[in-house]
């Protein structure tokens, strides 16, 4: 790899999660050698791990794409290890899965075909508290953004929660799973995943994760606007 400049003001506390131990050690191997970058811990995808970053004062964790969009772990960072940032790589799709990771709560994405010298670059600017995008994403990303400033999405400005489909929502956002969103409310979790269902259509979606994105977009939780069905029981 290239010789970096360092960063001469700090250095990056880095951790690596990622279930496939190959991956991991791998990345921690690569990036042990730069100066700027201390890597604390390369550990698998777990709360365990998530409160070893918090208790260690991570800087930045690397979490691969897929893990990013496809699960709650970056909700889960953000109530454990509320300082780390995430960087997500391995992002095979820019105009889709790069996105996905943005709204997840990702702040910098790396190519699947990125070198291990682009790698440590962009860690190094997001410990500065910097983002480095393509011009083509940095395009995608303003287009989204004032989509989102002219108001609510269209698919979602009319959209008709119950007061209990909410209720979920805002559980869901907390990081609850069916199961423990069933337990809190007192109610069966057949009936909390058919809820889930109802909402997952209702707001044209496939995943918890998206519905959460779409809703807080929405502020559909504070805005008195949206309107409620009556009676919404269990």
């Amino acid at each position: 790899m290239a010789a970096i400049q360092p960063d001469t003001l700090k250095t990056i506390r880095v951790a690596v999660l990622a279930n496939v131990r190959l991956y991991r050690e791998g990345l921690a191997r690569l990036l042990a050698g730069h100066p700027s970058l201390t890597v604390v811990t390369a550990l698998p995808v777990n709360e365990e791990s998530l409160l070893r970053a918090h208790a260690e004062h991570v800087d930045v964790i690397l979490l691969e794409a897929a893990t990013v969009c496809e699960t709650h772990i970056v909700q889960d960072l953000a109530r454990l290890a509320p300082e780390a940032r995430v960087i997500a790589y391995g992002v095979l799709d820019e105009e889709q899965q790069a996105l996905r990771c943005v709204e997840a709560g990702a702040v910098a994405f790396v190519s699947g075909e990125a070198t291990g010298e682009q790698l440590v670059r962009d860690i190094l600017s997001v410990g500065r508290g910097e983002i480095n995008c393509s011009p083509r994403v940095t395009a995608l990303l303003v287009k989204r953004l004032q989509s989102l400033s002219h108001g609510l999405a269209p698919e979602v400005k009319h959209v008709r929660l119950t007061p209990r489909e909410r209720g979920i929502v805002t559980l869901i956002d907390e990081g609850l799973s069916n199961k423990e969103i069933a337990k809190r409310l007192g109610i069966e979790l057949c009936t909390v995943k058919n809820h889930v269902h109802h909402i997952l259509e209702k707001l044209q979606v496939t995943r918890r994760t998206q519905a959460v994105a779409r809703v807080r977009r929405a502020r559909l939780l504070r805005l008195p606007s949206i309107q409620t069905v009556p009676g919404s029981g269990s």
